[in-house]
């Protein structure tokens, strides 16, 4: 039986109050960020919850899955200052996935306005050449 995990937390990132939330299913994560505005109280959480279900932008799924409950926190601590000295990174999993869904919006930012700058470049051009034309047979 495959387990289903869902997390929604709540936290003060200077100077908004963000809501993280996090589902894993199959050994796979995606992470979402909502940015609230001021310190949101537990009925407006749901109710933005039940209302933008559908337009919730989820991270590209990664692997890893929920943390166990640490039963020795020494061993813990021993183990994330080695991966610290070993340069895995800083992070969590819900951190890398939300980056990784930042450097993937930016890529199609950058695509898009590309894209947008040569048609307005093919239009200006065009332009030019019917003006041309226009002089040419006024002239």
């Amino acid at each position: 039986m495959e387990k289903v995990y869902a997390v929604f937390t709540v936290l003060y990132q200077e100077p908004f109050w963000v809501g993280i939330y996090q589902r894993s299913q199959g050994g796979r994560l995606e992470v979402c960020k909502i940015t609230f505005g001021g310190e949101p109280r537990d009925g407006e959480v749901l109710e933005h919850l039940l209302l933008h279900w559908r337009q919730l932008s989820f991270s590209p799924a990664v692997e890893g899955d929920f943390p166990r409950e640490a039963k020795n926190p020494k061993r813990a601590h021993r183990e994330a200052r080695a991966q610290l000295r070993e340069g895995q990174g800083i992070g969590t999993k819900a951190q890398q996935a939300i980056q990784l869904q930042r450097e993937q919006q930016k890529a199609e930012r950058t695509t898009r306005a590309r894209h947008q700058r040569e048609e307005e470049k093919e239009r200006r051009f065009l332009l030019r050449q019917q003006r041309r034309k226009e002089k040419h047979r006024t002239g």
